[in-house]
């Protein structure tokens, strides 16, 4: 019986074929350094350039004016209002640092909030704009609301028929005014008794004669709006 050489075993000692192809040798220790080195040189000047770039930026910042709280519409600008923080790049109409003294004793023509940077056109000189007038009212315990009324506030006031008047309406003699200051608690905070709040309030001057005499005749009632409510008349040029 014959075999195909095909069908053999191997003899003992015979070396296996090898894969045809050869493999790829991996890169040695001293292959890897120049690369590496390369690399490190890289870096390098990458974060050279960034401190460079930082430097000549931070050499652009300047200080502005900003405020340190909130400050309501109508406010007198005192120092200890305003602190101050460094800007880069395009800054507008801000006020720097060093004309902060400009400022002193303007009035706010608007809101501004705490942190925020601050314009010229953020104040005024005269408290009172063209059109308007500031009217003071005493307000009783039972004629306001509880909740204090502060500098900035919109108020609705309300002329009530005096406590002699037979048939008498309460008519809104004031939609909405805005309180540019007010004094006192409609309750004292040792005793507890009833006190007045002392307001003062912006109006169009066309109703001052009307609302002065209400307060006068302490037939006023004051009505305290809801913030998004725009009064009648303004120190701020957008709101009017």
């Amino acid at each position: 019986m014959s075999f195909s050489s095909s069908n053999r075993p191997q003899a003992a000692g015979a070396r296996a074929a090898k894969p045809s192809g050869t493999g790829r040798r991996l890169p040695g220790n001293r292959e890897r350094r120049p690369a590496l080195a390369a690399l490190a040189v890289i870096l390098i000047l990458l974060g050279a350039a960034g401190s460079t770039l930082i430097a000549l930026r931070s050499g652009d910042r300047q200080y502005f004016v900003a405020v340190k709280e909130n400050l309501p519409p109508g406010h007198k600008v005192e120092d200890k209002d305003l602190t101050r923080g460094d800007l880069a790049g395009a800054t507008g109409t801000l006020v720097l640092w060093s004309d902060r003294a400009a400022l002193k004793d303007q009035y706010t023509t608007g809101w501004i909030y705490a942190g925020q940077f601050v314009s010229k056109k953020n104040f005024t000189n005269d408290p009172v704009p063209e059109g308007g007038a500031l009217v003071g009212i005493s307000v009783e315990s039972g004629r306001a609301p509880a909740e204090a009324v502060e500098v900035g506030d919109v108020v609705r006031l309300v002329r009530i028929p005096a406590a002699n008047q037979d048939g008498g309406q309460a008519a809104v003699i004031a939609p909405a005014a805005r309180v540019t200051s007010t004094t006192g608690s409609l309750t004292d905070g040792k005793t507890g008794a009833n006190t007045t709040v002392n307001v003062t309030v912006l109006i169009p001057d066309s109703r001052a004669t009307t609302v002065a005499a209400a307060a006068a005749a302490k037939t006023l009632v004051l009505v305290k709006l809801a913030d998004s409510v725009k009064p009648e008349i303004s120190n701020d040029p957008g709101a009017r």
